[in-house]
């Protein structure tokens, strides 16, 4: 976690300190940093999603055990993995180091060989044809020195550059796996706001709006209890299936949003259009059937609750995320399984 994100003057932070230990005392997770900075974070209020997220277990009654805290963790506060993209990049500038010093030999040999030229110049210009022929000589073995330097420095920057290529290809795989969910391949929460930043800095083309789908399963904490967390993996892995099959077109996007809640990018596309795919994904879900422990249990399946909402004239990204967000809430209210718009 980077440091600027707990930025609460000193007063501050003691009274968050203080509502931190009484969450932490009041569940069943163990005393640690893990633990710590789930609670902190939600005490502050400065991550929604974590407090959304914390605020929905709680209101099922639930304790906070390690395994939820570690789950909370890893959705809303752990950063992306820098490792990878430290390693490659600690690669990259050894290599152009290599290079660079390749290139400076051959700069130093090319300056004594140009006054070995400059050399045999004066002698040839010197009526005394004795003191050329140790020129001759000396600039003779020069030229195969300097072949031998140029062709040895023109074979590294071939090799160099197969390299940096091949480096540029993991970096980018690096920076692209930092943004994606592990568990369906869908975009991670930053790779989200990444997307939906991007998506701001475009205005819609007349007849269309950017419009954003928020889903949740529905009693999706059940599940995990029910039949375990297993389970509820597969759960999950299910729906990011369907939403990669749903969501067809270059530009749109589905994400992971957080915990068992997704969301969908649709620029360029009417709140209708939007509502359709919502109402399609909620179809395919509730058709899907999951296997349990045994033979013996029925077959389980679940449901997604739906708001959708289209980018109004001086939205920002948290004015379009609260509106579907108050949709998706109105599903619940209403019944779940449905989708409402905003």
């Amino acid at each position: 976690m980077s440091s600027n994100r707990y930025n609460e003057p000193k007063e501050r932070s003691a009274e968050l300190l203080r509502l931190t230990l009484a969450h932490m005392g009041r569940h069943a997770a163990a005393f640690n940093p893990v633990t710590f900075a789930v609670w902190y974070e939600y005490a502050a209020g400065t991550n929604l999603p974590l407090s959304r997220a914390i605020d929905r277990v709680l209101g099922e009654g639930a304790n906070v055990d390690d395994a939820a805290i570690a789950r909370l963790y890893l959705a809303h506060v752990a950063p992306p993995d820098h490792e990878a993209t430290a390693r490659i990049n600690g690669q990259m500038q050894k290599l152009m180091t290599s290079m660079a010093h390749s290139a400076m030999q051959t700069g130093t040999r090319a300056g004594t060989f140009g006054a070995q030229l400059s050399g045999l110049t004066a002698a040839l210009a010197n009526p005394d044809v004795q003191q050329l022929a140790p020129r001759l000589t000396e600039v003779l073995a020069g030229t195969a020195e300097m072949k031998s330097s140029v062709e040895a420095l023109q074979n590294k920057v071939e090799r160099s550059r197969d390299e940096i290529l091949r480096l540029r290809v993991d970096l980018e795989r690096a920076r692209g796996e930092a943004l994606r969910d592990p568990l369906t391949g869908l975009l991670n929460r930053k790779g989200f706001d990444q997307r939906l930043a991007d998506l701001l800095k475009s205005e819609p083309s007349p007849g269309t709006s950017h419009c954003l789908v928020m889903l949740d399963i529905d009693h999706f904490k059940n599940v995990n209890d029910t039949y375990g967390h297993l389970v509820g993996d597969r759960v999950i892995q299910a729906l990011g299936e369907v939403l990669r099959s749903s969501v067809t077109r270059e530009a749109h996007s589905a994400a992971r949003y957080g915990g068992e809640e997704f969301a969908i990018l649709l620029p360029q596309t009417s709140l209708e259009q939007c509502a359709e795919l919502a109402e399609a994904v909620r179809v395919r879900t509730k058709a899907m059937k999951f296997k349990t422990r045994n033979a013996q249990d029925s077959m389980l399946a679940v449901t997604i609750s739906g708001g959708v909402a289209a980018l109004r004239h001086g939205d920002d990204g948290a004015a379009l995320i609260s509106r579907a967000d108050a949709a998706l809430y109105a599903s619940k209210r209403s019944g779940r399984d449905r989708v409402t718009r905003a």
